[in-house]
């Protein structure tokens, strides 16, 4: 679970060695977590689907009352400045857009209502399968910040800690009505014959950049993928289950535990060469 970033991270419009202490306790949102982040897969130096990722987290930073740049350059110029910097062509980003400002526990002299954090890292070698664990009600898809992706992320690191200690890769969160919802780092897929479904947006789960590519950009003949609300009971009829993430792309799941799933050929592996050719051509086109 461990990953070492790269050496330099960015500080609004400096980079600086990453031992070098930059946050202050009394920038709120560096000890509420109030702030929004994304995880963003750098390939040939270019962010991928970085107009994607940016509608998100200024989408989360406006439900959530953080302010957020209007300008997509302004953290897009930056980014570009750190990946060249750390030489990390091919690696994962992760950024962050903290307020500063309010609350209880302000400190002085802050004039700055966010600050810009971002740093890279190697990417991440995920195997090729997962096996899923299950936790009941771990999302509330009633909340009005279901989908959200705020900055305080602990709740779903101690539950993908937990997994691992129990020996699977990650967990199937259910909601308060004890539908599927996503993963703690991923959302869900399970195909029936060519159809494929994916949980809706009310089941609470995080609307990813890849289920988004999935879901409304790819096209497969023959293969739709349709928003179904899904209970373990789906997943276990299901022909194949998959997750997806910014990391993972499209993958496999080979078991979920207290289930009897099935691991039959789907239509996942033409949607994962559909998604390869669209990051091919997205790539392409930036650097040319």
């Amino acid at each position: 679970m461990d990953r070492v970033i790269h050496s330099l991270i960015l500080h609004n419009d400096d980079l600086c060695d990453a031992h070098e202490p930059r946050l202050a306790p009394g920038q709120v949102g560096a000890l509420a977590g109030w702030g929004v982040f994304s995880t963003i897969r750098v390939i040939g130096g270019v962010p991928f689907a970085y107009e994607l990722h940016f509608d998100r987290m200024r989408r989360d930073a406006a439900i959530l009352r953080v302010p957020f740049p209007d300008d997509p350059d302004y953290i897009r110029s930056r980014l570009l400045r750190l990946i060249e910097a750390n030489g990390a062509q091919d690696s994962t980003l992760r950024v962050a857009v903290i307020r500063n400002r309010g609350g209880f526990w302000q400190g002085p002299d802050i004039v700055r209502p966010f600050d810009l954090v971002a740093l890279t890292a190697p990417v991440h070698d995920w195997g090729g399968s997962a096996r899923l664990t299950v936790v009941p009600n771990g999302r509330h898809a009633a909340s009005p910040f279901a989908g959200v992706k705020v900055l305080s992320w602990c709740q779903n690191l101690a539950l993908y800690e937990q997994a691992h200690e129990r020996g699977f890769d990650e967990t199937v969160l259910l909601n308060e009505r004890g539908e599927v919802s996503e993963c703690t780092s991923a959302n869900i897929f399970a195909s029936f014959g060519r159809e494929v479904w994916t949980p809706p947006l009310d089941s609470g789960c995080l609307p990813g950049v890849t289920r988004e590519i999935v879901l409304h950009l790819l096209k497969v003949p023959g293969v739709q993928v349709l928003e179904k609300a899904m209970k373990l009971a789906d997943l276990e009829a299901a022909d194949e289950v998959f997750i997806s993430s910014t990391t993972r792309r499209l993958l496999p799941v080979s078991e979920i535990e207290g289930l009897r799933i099935h691991t039959r050929s789907g239509p996942r592996l033409e949607l994962d060469a559909a998604f390869a050719r669209y990051v091919e051509e997205y790539v392409a086109a930036r650097r040319a």
